[in-house]
């Protein structure tokens, strides 16, 4: 017998989907997870009651979130991953030739116990062992204060700014950020939707523009998300996705990403701008 499971997304706006069994509902130590089979999507999984990914349209969120800085930046070695324990980022992440090591910190390792069970082809890369790929689970604000000059890109795939994820989106947490970097480097952080969290999206955005030499914004269509319009702050200290040329071949298939999206990602529109305080 199926059931409708309903994400309130803003007070005044919710996103249901119809689902024929709920096959893990429970608590970890910093939240409530949820994975259940759903009629449009798949597999889905949700925490404190927020849709996180689902088996029909990760590839776009997981793509744009790791290919986008890694092709940025000319030859990335050492990628930290904060969070991202469906393992998707890194999926994507060990794909990449020139990356050497990939280091992924996840807070709750439940979700990751529940991702290699439920999500096969999304932790594929956790399932498979990929020599490339370190998973710690811990604090990731920790474990980014701690490191220095080392890590060529750093992923911040956290969930919303609630509960475990709230001190991912502080300006504290932005300067580890730059220090951990090295002098070349750069991060991309999921920011929510421009269009339903705009407050957020501009103190965010702000804290990066503050430490970071280049700070950029760019989107992507994710149908489970808040409006089905999402946002990535990327934060560099020399490479400009506004001016970024193809520096390296594509040697792998994607299903979202291509060299024309990395480019017109960063194309944002006039209300975007505005509230960014951009030149049009």
């Amino acid at each position: 017998m199926s059931q409708w499971i309903t994400e309130e997304q803003t007070p005044h706006l919710r996103l249901s989907a119809e689902a024929t069994e709920l096959l893990y509902s429970g608590k970890s130590e910093f939240q409530k997870i949820e994975v259940f089979n759903s009629k449009e999507y798949g597999m889905m999984l949700a925490l404190d009651g927020v849709f996180q990914t689902s088996e029909r349209e990760e590839f776009i969120y997981h793509e744009m979130m790791s290919h986008v800085p890694l092709f940025l930046h000319p030859n990335p070695e050492r990628v930290l991953i904060i969070g991202g324990g469906d393992g998707g980022v890194a999926r994507e992440c060990v794909r990449h030739d020139c990356v050497k090591e990939v280091t992924m910190v996840e807070i709750d390792g439940k979700v990751v116990e529940l991702a290699k069970e439920y999500f096969p082809t999304i932790a594929k890369a956790m399932i498979e062992e990929n020599p490339k790929l370190t998973v710690k689970i811990g604090d990731g604000i920790g474990f980014m204060a701690e490191a220095e000059d080392y890590y060529d890109v750093i992923i911040v795939d956290c969930s919303d700014p609630i509960g475990p994820g709230e001190g991912l989106f502080t300006e504290e947490f932005y300067k580890n950020t730059l220090k951990a970097l090295k002098s070349d480097g750069l991060f991309v952080q999921q920011t929510e939707s421009p269009m339903l969290h705009q407050p957020l999206v501009e103190k965010v955005f702000g804290y990066v523009n503050n430490h970071f030499p280049i700070a950029r914004l760019y989107t992507a269509f994710i149908p489970i998300y808040p409006a089905g319009m999402h946002c990535f702050t990327l934060g560099s200290k020399t490479f400009d996705p506004l001016t970024w040329t193809s520096n390296r071949e594509q040697n792998f298939t994607t299903k979202y990403y291509n060299s024309d999206i990395q480019k017109a990602a960063f194309a944002l529109p006039n209300f975007v701008k505005d509230y960014l305080h951009f030149d049009k």
